[in-house]
């Protein structure tokens, strides 16, 4: 946002909020950081200056702006690397400042960017990520014919979209559900249609900030705990859990929370013998999940 309205002096409060998605209050609050970035000891040429008008703005760099940037080598992969997240969101222009200053900085370290780092937020059709933001900015609703993958079915649900993110590799919306009558979230990816209605919804997110997290367990979701052998730790990384302990001989103890059993059924043919359930006191069905899905998907083999 900086930069942007450094090359546009005099842009209009209303406008930086279209071009970058959010409200005005939010790009007033986020400007009130920016005059707190500079060097020690804060003098008013080491920092950045924000000018008002009216309903216009600019920004002023600070003096050691004009000072070349010095970074290592590791610095500068690491800098590389998280900015080039930002060109892979929807909405980026791709020949944009921010791409040019990348293939420069790719230029002085010797490296080709687009081979050498590849960062993806995630699959998700362009014009289904704008639909969405666009029925989020509007307050009016989706039909989206959906696939659960935890719950492996197909369904037609009508949302109320409230905000799209790329979060964990995937884009997401976060959303009011009538067919569920309550919040949920929503890979983009998995959205298989997306028709839009001129149907304003009720339902509105909070006023509060956004949470961070995709996954919301429920305190009725059942809880089960899986013993993991050395090889089979990715699991944790891979998956929420609420707790974690590790014994002597590397194997790890996760408690895990399970909405679907398809998905676990998976997850424990995925493991095979790396993975043993020590406790399905809350979902006892789980005990013989992984072998009946082992005997059905030999079965289909021999037929």
């Amino acid at each position: 946002m900086v930069p942007w309205i450094v090359a546009n002096p005099g842009v209009r409060l209303a406008e930086v909020a279209a071009r970058f998605g959010v409200k005005e209050k939010d790009v007033l609050s986020d400007l009130e950081v920016v005059y707190m970035v500079g060097l020690p000891p804060y003098s008013p040429d080491s920092l950045i200056e924000v000018v008002y008008e009216g309903d216009r703005v600019w920004i002023n760099y600070a003096d050691f702006f004009a000072r070349p940037l010095r970074l290592t080598p590791a610095q500068g992969l690491a800098l590389l690397a998280s900015t080039d997240a930002l060109v892979s969101m929807t909405g980026t222009e791709p020949d944009g400042p921010l791409a040019r200053a990348l293939g420069k900085l790719a230029a002085s370290l010797g490296i080709e960017s687009e081979e050498s780092i590849d960062v993806d937020l995630g699959a998700g059709e362009p014009d289904v990520i704008a639909l969405l933001r666009s029925a989020a900015s509007e307050g009016t609703e989706v039909e989206i014919d959906y696939y659960s993958y935890g719950r492996d079915d197909h369904s037609t649900r009508t949302i109320a979209p409230w905000r799209v993110l790329a979060a964990e590799g995937a884009w997401y919306v976060e959303a009011w559900c009538h067919l569920a009558g309550d919040e949920r979230i929503f890979r983009v990816d998995r959205i298989e249609a997306a028709v839009p209605t001129s149907r304003r919804s009720e339902h509105r997110p909070d006023d509060g900030e956004p949470g961070t997290q995709i996954f919301h367990p429920r305190k009725d979701h059942p809880r089960i705990s899986l013993r993991l052998e050395a090889d089979a730790g990715w699991v944790i990384d891979a998956y929420p859990c609420e707790a974690v302990s590790t014994d002597s001989q590397g194997r790890v103890t996760a408690t895990m929370v399970v909405t679907a059993l398809p998905w676990l059924e998976r997850l424990l043919v995925r493991l095979g013998p790396s993975a043993t359930m020590i406790d399905v006191t809350e979902l006892p069905e789980a005990q013989d999940l992984a072998a009946t899905a082992a005997r059905r998907i030999l079965d289909r083999y021999q037929r």
